[in-house]
């Protein structure tokens, strides 16, 4: 997990620099969004492979996997074989991600969860610190593909271990119990839909990215397939916050559409509107980065003395403080530094809410069916980010063409406190079974099972 952020981290400053140099600055939205939109292809795939055979093999998968597109990424000659990389290596991180938390589902203890999701979230505090100048300096001194070849070798060790330690017993085996979950099973996401909302994000992400018809047309197509596709990736009664999974994949949505939609906004705020610095900027995200960590701990030891649903409820309501201190921010009187702050904030939000919703899917899994879970939770996460993002985008450019500059952002942070907002009136759908209970049905389970998985 350590080495997956470094990669994540470092590569994206740089996407900008390759697709100059190899002369497609046109098609870098679709660059940047390939990432985002192959993993909720990956995050399908590992989660039924998952519960099908352990997570040991699509986590395997997932490394070598990687190890393969930086080296696709490294050796381009063409924004398209960057474009490729870059969806494979989508494609690799979903596994990943889902994986680990599918294994953590499987083989830890109840009581032990929340602390193993905060040490993965504590691997991502280095790689934010050092990743990005590292990269930048490598790319200064040397070249942009040399940050993709290094970072191929560092991730060859995990992969290399992953190999020869992973190829034992299953994860599955021995598993305690009380993490087989308690909701019976349901049937698997058909790898077509999976396909057609991967592309359908592709889509909607290029779209966003400029006004004119064919990107018109290319967002009203992908929001089409999200409206048609999603619902049958994700568990029946979702869209409704059916009480349990449906509804803790919901606020995963929200939540997350929220955080990163306003991580992508406020430095653009910082950099155009309020002109500070960029050392600045960078600062916002280090801090972010420092508090998603601290949150997480922090719930890992509260878990015993605060029921998880409330943790959930509590981190969606800072992010609604959060998103206000950044529309204050659009008042020339605030510090520009106060904005800093709101990221800050977020990320003490996110921090609380993020892990606690992932240690309730493991809860609320079907029998035997954490990969399932995990994977609904990879592509809830993606598909808000997608969402959130381009409506978001859409209503930034529609104010832009007729405002100055701070107003657009104003009206784009009243939007992101909808859905957390949303999230923290909807935290108690989420709540898990007393453990005498957890194996009972809850109303309407039931039925539920006997529903296709498009159903909504």
């Amino acid at each position: 997990m350590f080495l997956t952020g470094f990669a994540a981290l470092a590569v994206m400053p740089l996407l900008p620099v390759a697709a100059r140099d190899l002369d497609g600055v046109v098609l870098y939205p679709l660059v940047a969004g390939a990432f985002v939109a192959a993993s909720l292809l990956g995050g399908v795939i590992g989660g039924a492979w998952a519960d099908r055979a352990g997570a040991r093999r699509p986590l395997t998968a997932g490394v070598i996997l990687t190890v393969v597109t930086l080296l696709v990424s490294a050796t381009s000659t063409t924004i398209w074989q960057l474009a490729l990389g870059r969806f494979a290596d989508g494609i690799a991180a979903g596994l990943v991600a889902v994986s680990v938390n599918a294994a953590i589902g499987q083989s830890y203890p109840d009581h032990l969860r929340a602390r193993a999701l905060a040490l993965m979230s504590a691997c991502w505090i280095v790689p934010s610190l050092a990743g990005p100048p590292l990269a930048g300096l490598v790319a200064a001194w040397w070249s942009w593909r040399m940050v993709f070849f290094g970072l191929a070798g560092l991730t060859l060790l995990p992969a290399v271990a992953a190999v020869l330690l992973l190829r034992g017993r299953g994860v599955r085996d021995g598993v305690p119990q009380e993490a087989q979950g308690g909701e019976g099973p349901v049937r698997r996401p058909a790898l077509p839909a999976a396909m057609a909302v991967s592309a359908a994000a592709a889509l909607t992400q290029y779209g966003v990215s400029a006004w004119d018809v064919r990107h018109l047309l290319c967002t009203v197509l992908g929001l089409a397939l999200l409206v048609i596709f999603a619902p049958r990736l994700l568990p029946p009664r979702t869209w409704r916050a059916g009480h349990g999974l449906p509804a803790t994949v919901l606020l995963r949505a929200l939540t997350s559409g929220a955080y990163f939609t306003l991580e992508a906004f406020v430095p653009l705020m910082l950099s155009t509107a309020r002109r500070v610095p960029g050392v600045v900027t960078g600062l916002a995200f280090t801090g972010a980065a420092l508090a998603w960590a601290g949150a997480s701990w922090l719930q890992g030891r509260l878990q015993d003395r605060v029921p998880r649903h409330r943790l959930v409820a509590i981190g969606a309501g800072v992010m609604v403080g959060a998103v206000a201190l950044a529309a204050l921010c659009t008042l020339p009187a605030v510090p520009a530094a106060a904005a800093v702050s709101s990221m800050v904030l977020a990320a003490v939000g996110m921090g609380l809410a993020a892990p606690s919703l992932t240690l309730l899917s493991l809860t609320h899994a079907p029998v035997a069916g954490q990969g399932y879970a995990s994977g609904a939770m990879q592509t809830s996460q993606n598909l808000g980010q997608t969402v959130v993002l381009a409506l978001a985008s859409a209503l930034f450019s529609g104010v832009s063409a007729a405002t100055g500059q701070l107003t657009p952002f104003a009206w784009t942070f009243a939007l992101l406190a909808l859905p957390a907002a949303v999230a923290s009136c909807l935290a108690g759908r989420t709540r898990a079974a007393e453990p005498g209970r957890r194996h009972a049905p809850e109303h309407g389970v039931t039925a539920a099972r006997a529903q296709p998985i498009d159903e909504t």
